[in-house]
């Protein structure tokens, strides 16, 4: 049987505990995701670090592009 509506089958780093963990085991508030797979979920800072640092040059450069 496929996913239940309103259920997702992603998976989540839990910022509180520093753990992987499936939905609806802790607080939104605490979670990053969904990733499709455990091993993305475990390096989420790592993933949110690097789009962080991309999305900063990317607006550098537009900065620099408006003199």
């Amino acid at each position: 049987m496929g996913d239940e509506i309103g259920q997702s089958k992603g998976y989540y780093y839990n910022i509180t505990t520093g753990q992987v963990e499936p939905e609806g085991q802790s607080k939104a508030k605490d979670l990053l995701g969904p990733f499709d797979t455990a091993e993305e979920a475990a390096q989420a800072l790592d993933i949110i670090r690097e789009r962080e640092q991309r999305k900063e040059a990317e607006d550098a450069q537009w900065r620099r592009g408006q003199g």
